[in-house]
């Protein structure tokens, strides 16, 4: 295969997997080989095995973090740190893309950052949607408040006041019922707490010092 072949063929994409490329009478070999060899040379980008994006100036859609996140860890979705952020319900810039996924935890250091995955099981990953990302790409993010108990989840004593408080949550963006029924799916006495502490303070913040 030519390279300017592969950008006729993956053009559109702006990422796109090794197994697009094997369809028909392909040597598989051969394939990878030349991919390696596109990616030293600076032409392609690599995020894991089997997983690239044509590198500028022959990309035409600069990849969305959290859809390489969703293509890292297929069934994953982005949450915690980086969904509050998204949603403005937190006020700190995320440098790492965190997300939930089936498998094991994993750590990924990608050229366009670092993504991590940490393990839910089957029956606590709910709560995410679609989103428009823009230039006509999409991922599954948490909503804000299953990202926000999927963080406290996975942070020890995440449920003390003093930690939600270091927060500094934006209520405005939290549907704090739609919070509890999350914490109430979750059958998790430590995300109950979570929605019950929440509440409490929420009701203390004046509605002139909500961020």
């Amino acid at each position: 295969m030519k390279f300017s072949d592969l950008v006729h063929l993956v053009a559109d994409e702006p990422v796109f997997e090794t197994g697009l490329l094997l369809a028909g009478d392909v040597d598989a070999i051969n394939l990878r080989r030349q991919l390696s060899r596109w990616t030293r040379n600076g032409r392609l980008i690599q995020f894991r095995r089997g997983l690239y994006a044509l590198a500028p100036p022959w990309q035409k859609r600069r990849p969305h973090p959290f859809l390489v996140a969703n293509r890292l860890a297929p069934g994953s979705y982005v949450s915690r740190h980086s969904a509050l952020a998204h949603f403005q319900a937190i006020p700190e810039f995320v440098p790492e893309i965190t997300s939930c996924a089936g498998g094991r935890p994993r750590l990924y250091h990608t050229p366009l950052g670092r993504f991590s995955f940490r393990h839910l099981k089957a029956d606590r990953r709910f709560g995410y949607r679609r989103v428009a990302l823009g230039d006509n790409q999409h991922a599954l993010l948490a909503e804000p408040e299953k990202a926000l108990l999927d963080l406290v989840y996975f942070v020890p004593d995440g449920d003390n006041p003093a930690y939600l408080k270091e927060l500094r949550l934006d209520y405005d963006v939290l549907n704090l019922d739609r919070l509890k029924v999350f914490a109430d799916e979750s059958r998790s006495p430590k995300l109950i707490r979570t929605a019950t502490q929440l509440q409490k303070l929420a009701a203390k913040v004046p509605a002139y010092e909500v961020l």
